[in-house]
């Protein structure tokens, strides 16, 4: 699946030259297009909204663009494995354009030249898709911070005390800034022509806009019900929740490289236990696609240090993972929590087996990503719904821990 490396490497030179990586013409129609779209779902949240409180009309978007950017990390995977990432060889527009549309005959020659691909119509398409539904995301986000600082300022004026539930304006700030600076990543995975190390932290960025969402979602329910955790439990959420992001790095690193069906046997690779791997080259991280940093080709051997790797520390993250969905399945107030971590285990593990016994298919693949993504937003969930330990807390979370399972306002379930 994909195009090879070397091809890679090489792609489109030839129509290129001519095109300017960088063409803001189409900037300011392209943003007024994602302002345009971002109208639908605050349209919609206020009229389901209409009768409630702003806090309330406020948590409905976070919730609403929370989704969204979650379609949003999934249609990036679904670009990246139709080899769509380069669909149009300018950022923001394609070709000097708002959409594929008006870009008809540069596609169409691009095309002609290399029928198989980078650039195809219906690669330009997705890809364009993918910008605009990043721009409406964008533009969310922005109305929630302008929101989130409006209720703040009200608030103080009127001289009220901060419930719990409403957090500081400068996380949803903060996201602002991190959904910007996705922006660049994108930028630079077209300019830099699918750099691995770009492509693999606009990933890992996604990802981390993904939980700041979810952070603001949890806490900033009017629902929610700080559950208690142990000092011990805290410490094992949070080792296995670091491991989680080495382990999506490192598959964003197989991805990037096109390095998952250097193993197509399962458990053994190339029938062999340890196969012959190349660590250096396959960890070097500053280089272009498909070559090393001098300019040679990459090994064969490098490709499968990187499956590998990836491989063998799945064996240990996805063991943490179910140990600590047993663990919650022991407290009474995070049953539902680790039930959902239990079913995203099997779902990892189903997808991964999927992807190197069946060839890569596109649906195990996406699901795959899609794991990854539920996975940290479930550790997210679960760490924000975390009581802080205090002095006097401390009594009545014990005895909360004994108490039945009930039903958690502020839970997945």
């Amino acid at each position: 699946m994909g195009l090879p490396w070397a091809l890679k490497h090489g792609i489109k030179q030839h129509f290129m030259n001519a095109q300017p990586l960088y063409d803001l013409t189409p900037l300011a129609s392209l943003l007024g297009l994602g302002a345009l779209l971002a109208l639908g779902p605050l349209a919609w949240v206020y009229w389901r909204q209409r009768r409630n409180a702003p806090l309330q009309r406020l948590q409905a978007l976070r919730l609403f663009t929370l989704f969204l950017t979650f379609d949003l990390i999934l249609f990036g995977a679904f670009t990246r494995l139709t080899d769509s990432g380069l669909g149009c060889p300018d950022w923001p527009g394609c070709y000097g354009n708002t959409s594929p549309l008006g870009a008809h005959h540069a596609i169409s020659a691009a095309q002609d030249a290399m029928p198989t691909g980078p650039v195809t119509q219906a690669k330009a398409w997705i890809e364009m898709i993918h910008r605009y539904l990043a721009t409406a995301v964008g533009a969310l986000i922005i109305v929630m911070a302008a929101a989130s600082w409006l209720r703040w300022r009200a608030r103080s004026r009127a001289w009220q005390v901060q419930k719990p539930a409403e957090m500081s304006p400068w996380l949803a700030t903060f996201t602002l800034f991190w959904v910007g600076l996705q922006g660049a990543f994108g930028a630079w995975t077209v300019t830099l022509k699918l750099f691995p190390a770009i492509v693999t932290l606009h990933l890992a960025g996604a990802l981390v806009l993904l939980a700041l969402l979810g952070v603001q979602v949890v806490r900033g329910s009017t629902s929610t019900v700080p559950l208690p955790m142990s000092l011990a439990m805290r410490r094992w959420l949070t080792l296995v929740f670091v491991l989680l992001a080495l382990q999506i790095l490192l598959g964003g690193w197989v991805s990037t490289n096109y390095a998952v069906l250097a193993c197509s046997d399962f458990p053994q690779c190339q029938n062999l236990w340890w196969p012959e791997m190349n660590f250096q080259q396959g960890f070097e991280i500053w280089r272009h696609l498909g070559v090393t940093g001098t300019g040679e080709p990459i090994s064969f051997a490098a490709l499968t240090a990187i499956h590998y790797v990836h491989r063998l520390m799945a064996y240990l993250v996805l063991t943490l993972l179910a140990v600590l969905a047993w663990q919650l399945n022991r407290l009474a107030a995070w049953r539902a929590h680790s039930r959902v971590l239990a079913a995203l285990v099997g779902l990892q593990l189903a997808t991964g087996l999927s992807n190197v016994v069946l060839d890569w298919p596109l649906l195990a693949a996406l699901l795959h990503t899609g794991g990854s993504a539920a996975l940290v937003l479930t550790l997210t969930w679960i760490a924000a719904s975390v009581a802080p330990i205090t002095k006097a807390t401390v009594p009545a979370a014990l005895r909360a821990l004994a108490m039945p399972a009930q039903t958690n306002a502020g839970g997945l379930v």
